[in-house]
């Protein structure tokens, strides 16, 4: 038991490492790349790395940025996810499995390789260029989310829905009524998948926006490295802290909904 203890604590150590080198030199006056500057001295801590950083790409505007891109895609997931994931789990139509299985060929496709045609598309055709909207489209369905509803639909008693249909309500009602309730946890579990994606997205927010004000803040990030970085300071501080603003939603959405990331409760609707 004890040896089970100590090797999770140093798997916990080498994996929280670089997230606490990061932080630290976010506040490092001085960088100091050697391993001793994973503990500076007091003398040379300070927060002025993220008032540069602020002050280079004004960092409550790309928030706001990553924000509405990341709740955007996310509204989208949940709607469009729980609709197709209740229709391939419940409902009896011709090639249901070969939409299901093209589904899951979908998820073997590199995003990178439909990048072209998809900028080619929103930008030209669209017009859509410079918007949240263009940045939103390409991951407004996500094949994993619809899969993840496939399964918790399929989980759930046939009984409940032959029983709402006998009672004459809509396939619609039956799925707001019965059976989203029922799948709380999917709906947690799409949030979460869906967060980290999107809030880390560079390539596709990079292509399809050039106006500063519209740019997410992994893309500011970028144009600080290529563009100002140079002129500053502390560039290495910067840049760190930076990266320490965009970790920071994500790592505190994981804390706090750990535990009921893998909560479920589907016998719940089922009595006797």
């Amino acid at each position: 038991m004890k040896l089970k203890f100590v090797a999770l604590l140093i798997g916990a150590f080498v994996f929280l490492f670089p997230f606490y080198y990061m932080l630290i030199g976010s506040l490092q006056a001085e960088p100091d790349p050697s391993v001793s500057g994973a503990f500076p001295s007091p003398g040379n801590l300070t927060g002025h790395n993220y008032a540069e950083i602020n002050q280079a790409i004004h960092l409550g505007r790309s928030l706001l940025n990553s924000g509405i891109f990341t709740g955007g895609v996310i509204l989208g997931t949940l709607v469009f996810g729980v609709l197709a994931g209740y229709a391939l789990a419940r409902l009896q139509f011709r090639g249901r499995g070969l939409v299901f299985n093209l589904m899951l060929l979908i998820q073997v496709v590199p995003f990178q390789l439909l990048t072209i045609p998809l900028y080619v598309l929103i930008v030209r055709s669209y017009g859509l260029a410079d918007s949240y909207l263009g940045m939103m489209l390409p991951f407004l369905i996500n094949s994993t989310a619809v899969f993840v509803f496939r399964q918790y639909f399929l989980q759930l008693p046939a009984e409940l829905f032959d029983a709402a249909r006998i009672d004459g309500a809509s396939e619609l009602s039956i799925l707001w009524r019965v059976a989203v309730p029922l799948v709380r946890p999917a709906l947690l579990t799409g949030v979460l998948l869906t967060f980290i994606g999107p809030w880390n997205e560079f390539l596709w927010p990079f292509l399809i926006t050039k106006q500063q004000d519209l740019q997410p803040l992994a893309v500011s990030l970028s144009n600080y490295l290529t563009t100002v970085s140079a002129r500053a300071a502390n560039p290495f501080g910067a840049v760190l802290a930076g990266a320490c603003v965009l970790a920071a939603p994500a790592v505190t959405l994981f804390i706090i909904f750990q535990r009921r990331f893998i909560s479920t409760n589907l016998s719940s609707g089922v009595k006797g």
